[in-house]
């Protein structure tokens, strides 16, 4: 008899929508796609986008008014 292996959820695939909902309230100055999106976006360079990161924490809601504020 052949044993058959169970299928797996990946990890990515298990996050529930309020994970996230969460996740998307954060920004990350380790990703370049994110510090580049804010930059573009706020008209400023990389470098303020992590030092607004780095003042104010990761919230989306607070880097983004820092910006504004710039």
């Amino acid at each position: 008899m052949a044993t058959r292996k169970k299928a797996r959820k990946s990890k990515s695939k298990a996050k529930s929508k309020r994970s996230r909902k969460a996740d998307r309230a954060r920004v990350s100055g380790k990703q370049a796609y994110e510090v580049a999106y804010l930059a573009r976006k706020h008209k400023v360079s990389a470098a303020d986008v992590r030092a607004a990161i780095k003042k104010v924490g990761s919230s989306r809601k607070k880097v983004e008014a820092a910006l504004a504020k710039m």
